[in-house]
Protein backbone atom coordinates (compact mmCIF):
# COMPACT_ATOMS: atom_id res chain seq x y z
CA UNK A 1 0.00 0.00 0.00
CA UNK A 2 7.61 6.06 -5.63
CA UNK A 3 4.87 11.98 -10.48
CA UNK A 4 1.51 10.90 -10.91
CA UNK A 5 0.41 9.03 -14.13
CA UNK A 6 -3.82 9.60 -15.87
CA UNK A 7 -14.31 6.29 -19.00
CA UNK A 8 -15.96 3.91 -20.37
CA UNK A 9 -19.23 3.94 -21.92
CA UNK A 10 -22.05 2.76 -19.97
CA UNK A 11 -24.79 0.80 -21.51
CA UNK A 12 -27.21 -0.20 -19.28
CA UNK A 13 -29.56 2.94 -18.09
CA UNK A 14 -30.12 3.94 -14.26
CA UNK A 15 -33.85 3.76 -13.11
CA UNK A 16 -34.79 7.31 -13.44
CA UNK A 17 -36.18 7.59 -9.79
CA UNK A 18 -33.25 9.33 -7.37
CA UNK A 19 -32.53 11.70 -10.23
CA UNK A 20 -34.42 14.64 -9.53
CA UNK A 21 -33.51 14.83 -5.83
CA UNK A 22 -29.40 14.92 -6.63
CA UNK A 23 -29.70 16.46 -10.33
CA UNK A 24 -28.66 19.93 -8.60
CA UNK A 25 -26.06 18.52 -6.81
CA UNK A 26 -24.24 16.62 -9.69
CA UNK A 27 -24.75 19.43 -12.40
CA UNK A 28 -23.29 21.90 -9.30
CA UNK A 29 -20.49 19.69 -8.09
CA UNK A 30 -19.95 17.24 -11.23
CA UNK A 31 -21.23 18.63 -14.41
CA UNK A 32 -20.51 22.01 -14.57
CA UNK A 33 -22.58 23.58 -17.77
CA UNK A 34 -25.61 21.38 -16.93
CA UNK A 35 -27.60 23.23 -14.45
CA UNK A 36 -30.99 22.08 -16.23
CA UNK A 37 -29.75 18.89 -16.78
CA UNK A 38 -30.54 16.09 -14.80
CA UNK A 39 -26.95 13.75 -15.40
CA UNK A 40 -27.06 10.93 -17.33
CA UNK A 41 -25.88 7.39 -16.18
CA UNK A 42 -23.15 7.38 -18.53
CA UNK A 43 -22.30 10.89 -17.49
CA UNK A 44 -22.86 9.16 -13.45
CA UNK A 45 -21.11 6.24 -14.42
CA UNK A 46 -18.24 8.02 -16.41
CA UNK A 47 -17.37 10.34 -13.05
CA UNK A 48 -17.12 7.25 -10.73
CA UNK A 49 -14.55 5.46 -13.08
CA UNK A 50 -12.49 8.74 -13.60
CA UNK A 51 -12.76 9.20 -9.34
CA UNK A 52 -11.61 5.71 -8.91
CA UNK A 53 -8.53 6.01 -11.53
CA UNK A 54 -7.76 9.57 -10.04
CA UNK A 55 -7.48 8.13 -6.01
CA UNK A 56 -5.37 5.36 -7.54
CA UNK A 57 -2.60 8.04 -9.25
CA UNK A 58 -2.06 9.71 -6.14
CA UNK A 59 -2.51 6.48 -3.88
CA UNK A 60 0.75 5.04 -5.94
CA UNK A 61 2.62 8.47 -5.98
CA UNK A 62 1.77 8.84 -1.98
CA UNK A 63 3.42 5.42 -1.95
CA UNK A 64 6.77 6.47 -3.78
CA UNK A 65 6.97 9.89 -2.22
CA UNK A 66 6.53 8.15 1.31
CA UNK A 67 9.48 5.60 -0.21
CA UNK A 68 11.82 7.93 -0.98
CA UNK A 69 11.14 9.73 2.11
CA UNK A 70 11.85 6.76 4.00
CA UNK A 71 14.98 5.98 1.80
CA UNK A 72 16.33 9.69 2.57
CA UNK A 73 15.45 9.19 5.93
CA UNK A 74 17.31 6.12 6.26
CA UNK A 75 20.61 7.81 4.39
CA UNK A 76 20.55 10.48 7.05
CA UNK A 77 20.60 8.46 9.89
CA UNK A 78 23.64 6.83 8.30
CA UNK A 79 24.82 10.35 8.02
CA UNK A 80 24.63 10.93 11.49
CA UNK A 81 26.21 7.57 12.21
CA UNK A 82 29.57 8.68 10.12
CA UNK A 83 29.21 12.45 11.18
CA UNK A 84 29.60 11.11 14.94
CA UNK A 85 32.12 9.15 14.08
CA UNK A 86 34.18 11.54 12.35
CA UNK A 87 33.68 13.98 15.22
CA UNK A 88 34.71 11.79 18.16
CA UNK A 89 37.83 11.10 16.12
CA UNK A 90 38.09 14.42 15.44
CA UNK A 91 37.72 15.64 19.52
CA UNK A 92 41.03 12.82 19.77
CA UNK A 93 43.36 14.11 17.62
CA UNK A 94 42.79 17.78 18.89
CA UNK A 95 44.46 18.10 21.57
CA UNK A 96 47.51 16.67 19.75
CA UNK A 97 47.08 19.05 16.61
CA UNK A 98 46.60 21.86 19.26
CA UNK A 99 49.56 20.73 21.00
CA UNK A 100 51.35 21.50 17.46
CA UNK A 101 50.09 24.43 16.78
CA UNK A 102 51.05 26.40 19.85
CA UNK A 103 55.00 24.80 19.70
CA UNK A 104 55.12 26.13 16.05
CA UNK A 105 53.31 29.58 17.85
CA UNK A 106 55.53 29.88 20.42
CA UNK A 107 58.85 28.71 18.89
CA UNK A 108 59.56 25.54 21.18
CA UNK A 109 60.25 23.29 18.42
CA UNK A 110 60.95 26.41 15.48
CA UNK A 111 63.26 28.44 17.52
CA UNK A 112 65.46 29.25 14.12
CA UNK A 113 62.25 30.12 12.12
CA UNK A 114 61.90 34.23 12.46
CA UNK A 115 58.41 33.48 9.69
CA UNK A 116 56.86 32.35 13.45
CA UNK A 117 57.39 35.56 15.24
CA UNK A 118 54.93 37.44 13.13
CA UNK A 119 52.48 34.52 12.99
CA UNK A 120 49.09 35.76 13.58
CA UNK A 121 48.65 32.83 15.70
CA UNK A 122 48.69 29.35 16.69
CA UNK A 123 46.44 27.66 13.77
CA UNK A 124 48.20 30.48 11.59
CA UNK A 125 52.36 29.20 12.63
CA UNK A 126 51.37 25.87 11.90
CA UNK A 127 50.00 26.39 8.49
CA UNK A 128 53.04 28.28 7.35
CA UNK A 129 55.60 25.54 9.58
CA UNK A 130 53.80 22.58 7.38
CA UNK A 131 54.12 25.12 4.19
CA UNK A 132 57.72 25.89 4.22
CA UNK A 133 58.26 22.29 5.45
CA UNK A 134 59.57 22.62 9.18
CA UNK A 135 57.62 19.98 10.63
CA UNK A 136 58.56 16.84 11.53
CA UNK A 137 56.99 13.53 9.08
CA UNK A 138 55.44 12.25 12.02
CA UNK A 139 53.91 15.67 13.04
CA UNK A 140 52.77 16.51 9.04
CA UNK A 141 51.31 12.95 9.17
CA UNK A 142 48.94 14.00 11.68
CA UNK A 143 48.28 17.22 10.72
CA UNK A 144 47.08 15.65 7.44
CA UNK A 145 45.42 13.28 9.29
CA UNK A 146 43.38 15.90 10.92
CA UNK A 147 42.77 18.12 7.78
CA UNK A 148 41.29 15.14 6.09
CA UNK A 149 38.73 14.02 8.84
CA UNK A 150 37.60 17.86 8.96
CA UNK A 151 36.98 17.70 5.51
CA UNK A 152 35.30 14.77 5.41
CA UNK A 153 32.64 15.83 8.82
CA UNK A 154 31.80 19.13 6.81
CA UNK A 155 31.26 17.05 3.63
CA UNK A 156 28.96 14.92 6.24
CA UNK A 157 27.49 18.12 7.43
CA UNK A 158 26.81 19.44 4.32
CA UNK A 159 25.14 15.92 3.21
CA UNK A 160 22.97 15.67 6.30
CA UNK A 161 21.82 19.34 5.76
CA UNK A 162 20.68 18.36 1.53
CA UNK A 163 19.62 14.68 2.88
CA UNK A 164 17.47 16.39 5.44
CA UNK A 165 15.72 18.84 2.99
CA UNK A 166 15.16 15.84 0.57
CA UNK A 167 13.22 14.11 3.20
CA UNK A 168 11.07 16.82 4.28
CA UNK A 169 10.21 17.57 0.75
CA UNK A 170 9.54 14.15 -0.16
CA UNK A 171 7.05 13.74 3.33
CA UNK A 172 5.14 17.29 1.82
CA UNK A 173 4.87 15.44 -1.68
CA UNK A 174 3.11 12.45 0.47
CA UNK A 175 0.82 14.76 2.46
CA UNK A 176 -0.42 16.03 -0.61
CA UNK A 177 -0.66 13.41 -2.44
CA UNK A 178 -3.02 11.97 0.37
CA UNK A 179 -4.65 14.72 0.51
CA UNK A 180 -5.85 14.87 -3.17
CA UNK A 181 -6.65 10.75 -3.27
CA UNK A 182 -9.27 11.87 0.07
CA UNK A 183 -10.53 14.32 -1.89
CA UNK A 184 -11.32 11.82 -4.89
CA UNK A 185 -12.77 9.08 -2.71
CA UNK A 186 -14.81 12.15 -1.03
CA UNK A 187 -16.29 13.08 -4.55
CA UNK A 188 -17.05 9.47 -5.38
CA UNK A 189 -18.51 8.68 -1.91
CA UNK A 190 -21.01 12.23 -2.07
CA UNK A 191 -21.80 11.14 -5.29
CA UNK A 192 -22.73 7.55 -4.64
CA UNK A 193 -24.33 8.66 -1.35
CA UNK A 194 -27.46 10.74 -3.14
CA UNK A 195 -28.26 7.54 -5.58
CA UNK A 196 -30.31 4.10 -4.66
CA UNK A 197 -29.14 1.29 -3.96
CA UNK A 198 -29.78 0.38 -7.70
CA UNK A 199 -28.57 3.04 -8.60
CA UNK A 200 -25.19 3.06 -7.01
CA UNK A 201 -24.38 -0.93 -8.11
CA UNK A 202 -24.91 0.54 -11.72
CA UNK A 203 -23.09 3.34 -11.02
CA UNK A 204 -20.01 1.40 -9.88
CA UNK A 205 -20.26 -1.92 -11.93
CA UNK A 206 -17.29 -1.37 -13.80
CA UNK A 207 -14.70 -1.33 -11.08
CA UNK A 208 -16.50 -3.27 -8.48
CA UNK A 209 -16.26 -6.23 -11.49
CA UNK A 210 -18.74 -8.53 -9.75
CA UNK A 211 -17.05 -8.26 -6.56
CA UNK A 212 -17.35 -10.73 -3.97
CA UNK A 213 -16.18 -9.72 -0.10
CA UNK A 214 -16.63 -10.49 2.88
CA UNK A 215 -17.81 -7.95 5.62
CA UNK A 216 -16.38 -10.35 8.46
CA UNK A 217 -12.56 -9.34 7.14
CA UNK A 218 -9.96 -12.07 6.50
CA UNK A 219 -12.18 -15.09 5.50
CA UNK A 220 -11.84 -15.42 1.95
CA UNK A 221 -15.37 -14.20 1.33
CA UNK A 222 -16.00 -17.78 1.21
CA UNK A 223 -14.22 -18.19 -2.25
CA UNK A 224 -12.24 -21.16 -2.69
CA UNK A 225 -8.08 -20.53 -4.22
CA UNK A 226 -7.96 -22.46 -7.22
CA UNK A 227 -4.86 -24.88 -7.68
CA UNK A 228 -2.22 -23.91 -9.40
CA UNK A 229 1.23 -24.63 -9.98
CA UNK A 230 5.07 -23.78 -8.28
CA UNK A 231 5.08 -21.27 -5.57
CA UNK A 232 2.39 -19.05 -7.06
CA UNK A 233 0.28 -21.33 -4.82
CA UNK A 234 1.62 -20.00 -1.52
CA UNK A 235 0.47 -16.40 -3.17
CA UNK A 236 -2.62 -16.92 -4.18
CA UNK A 237 -3.33 -18.97 -0.90
CA UNK A 238 -2.29 -15.76 0.56
CA UNK A 239 -4.29 -13.17 -1.32
CA UNK A 240 -7.51 -15.43 -0.98
CA UNK A 241 -7.14 -15.41 3.11
CA UNK A 242 -6.90 -11.73 2.98
CA UNK A 243 -10.44 -11.34 1.21
CA UNK A 244 -12.48 -8.99 3.03
CA UNK A 245 -9.39 -7.16 5.05
CA UNK A 246 -9.13 -3.16 4.65
CA UNK A 247 -8.13 -0.82 2.34
CA UNK A 248 -6.29 1.96 3.36
CA UNK A 249 -3.63 4.25 1.44
CA UNK A 250 0.23 3.09 2.52
CA UNK A 251 -1.08 0.32 4.72
CA UNK A 252 2.00 -2.93 4.96
CA UNK A 253 -0.88 -5.34 6.78
CA UNK A 254 -1.27 -7.74 8.32
CA UNK A 255 -5.19 -6.71 8.23
CA UNK A 256 -5.58 -3.08 6.04
CA UNK A 257 -3.51 -3.39 3.09
CA UNK A 258 -3.10 -1.23 -0.63
CA UNK A 259 -2.74 -2.93 -3.90
CA UNK A 260 0.70 -3.02 -3.80
CA UNK A 261 1.37 -4.00 -0.59
CA UNK A 262 -1.00 -6.88 -0.56
CA UNK A 263 0.78 -8.39 -4.10
CA UNK A 264 3.87 -8.14 -2.01
CA UNK A 265 3.19 -9.81 1.48
CA UNK A 266 1.64 -12.56 -1.16
CA UNK A 267 4.71 -13.07 -2.80
CA UNK A 268 6.54 -12.69 0.03
CA UNK A 269 4.54 -15.67 1.25
CA UNK A 270 5.88 -17.32 -1.91
CA UNK A 271 9.75 -16.83 -0.99
CA UNK A 272 9.92 -13.98 -3.58
CA UNK A 273 10.86 -10.37 -2.53
CA UNK A 274 8.91 -7.37 -4.61
CA UNK A 275 9.40 -3.58 -4.27
CA UNK A 276 7.12 -2.07 -2.28
CA UNK A 277 5.31 0.51 -5.73
CA UNK A 278 3.20 -0.12 -8.63
CA UNK A 279 5.92 1.79 -9.90
CA UNK A 280 8.99 -0.87 -9.25
CA UNK A 281 6.68 -3.65 -9.50
CA UNK A 282 6.05 -3.68 -12.98
CA UNK A 283 9.37 -4.75 -13.97
CA UNK A 284 9.95 -6.90 -11.37
CA UNK A 285 9.10 -9.83 -13.75
CA UNK A 286 8.76 -11.21 -17.33
CA UNK A 287 6.14 -8.97 -18.86
CA UNK A 288 3.33 -11.67 -20.57
CA UNK A 289 -0.13 -10.76 -22.56
CA UNK A 290 -3.43 -10.33 -21.11
CA UNK A 291 -3.82 -13.93 -22.99
CA UNK A 292 -1.03 -15.35 -21.62
CA UNK A 293 -1.98 -14.29 -17.94
CA UNK A 294 -1.76 -17.17 -15.13
CA UNK A 295 -2.45 -17.42 -11.35
CA UNK A 296 0.13 -15.19 -9.81
CA UNK A 297 0.36 -13.36 -11.70
CA UNK A 298 0.34 -9.36 -11.28
CA UNK A 299 -2.02 -7.58 -13.39
CA UNK A 300 -1.35 -4.06 -13.83
CA UNK A 301 -3.77 -0.98 -14.92
CA UNK A 302 -4.15 2.55 -15.58
CA UNK A 303 -0.90 4.79 -16.49
CA UNK A 304 1.70 4.70 -14.43
CA UNK A 305 0.51 2.06 -13.66
CA UNK A 306 -1.00 3.30 -10.36
CA UNK A 307 -2.77 -0.12 -9.78
CA UNK A 308 -2.13 -3.71 -9.21
CA UNK A 309 -3.99 -6.84 -8.48
CA UNK A 310 -3.44 -10.23 -9.24
CA UNK A 311 -4.67 -12.69 -11.12
CA UNK A 312 -6.43 -15.98 -9.79
CA UNK A 313 -7.62 -17.65 -13.09
CA UNK A 314 -10.72 -17.79 -14.72
CA UNK A 315 -10.33 -14.12 -15.68
CA UNK A 316 -11.08 -13.00 -11.79
CA UNK A 317 -8.44 -11.01 -9.57
CA UNK A 318 -8.07 -10.00 -6.00
CA UNK A 319 -6.97 -6.50 -5.49
CA UNK A 320 -6.68 -4.66 -2.62
CA UNK A 321 -9.21 -1.92 -4.43
CA UNK A 322 -7.92 1.74 -5.17
CA UNK A 323 -11.28 3.26 -2.86
CA UNK A 324 -12.76 2.70 0.41
CA UNK A 325 -13.97 -0.71 -0.58
CA UNK A 326 -11.86 -4.09 1.22
CA UNK A 327 -9.79 -6.42 -0.44
CA UNK A 328 -12.21 -7.91 -3.13
CA UNK A 329 -12.01 -10.43 -5.92
CA UNK A 330 -13.41 -9.23 -9.01
CA UNK A 331 -14.49 -9.89 -12.34
CA UNK A 332 -12.49 -8.85 -14.95
CA UNK A 333 -14.76 -7.51 -16.96
CA UNK A 334 -14.41 -4.75 -20.40
CA UNK A 335 -13.62 -2.04 -17.61
CA UNK A 336 -10.29 -3.62 -16.11
CA UNK A 337 -9.70 -4.26 -19.98
CA UNK A 338 -9.68 -1.19 -21.22
CA UNK A 339 -7.99 0.25 -18.16
CA UNK A 340 -5.28 -2.65 -18.29
CA UNK A 341 -1.69 -1.41 -18.79
CA UNK A 342 0.63 -4.89 -18.44
CA UNK A 343 1.08 -8.04 -16.80
CA UNK A 344 4.14 -9.58 -15.28
CA UNK A 345 5.32 -13.09 -14.05
CA UNK A 346 7.45 -13.26 -11.21
CA UNK A 347 7.04 -16.72 -9.84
Amino acid sequence: MHQPRERGPYRRRMAAAGFVAVGAFLASTVLPGAASADPTADEVRERVEQLEEEHAEQAAAYNEAEQDHDAAQEKLDDIEADRKEVADKLDGMQSGVRELATAAYSGDDYTSVPFLATSGGPDDALRQASDLGYLSQSQQDRLDNYVQEKRKLDELEASAEDTEKEAEERLDDAEKAKEKAEEKLEEQQSLLDDLTAEERAAATEGVDGGAQESSSGGSGGGATPPQVSGNAQAAVDFVYAQIGDSYRMGANGPDVWDCSSLVQAAWREAGVSLPRTTYDQVNAGTKVSWDQLQPGDLIFFYDGPSHVGMYVGQNKMVHASTSSKPVLEVQLNSYYRQKFHSAVRVG
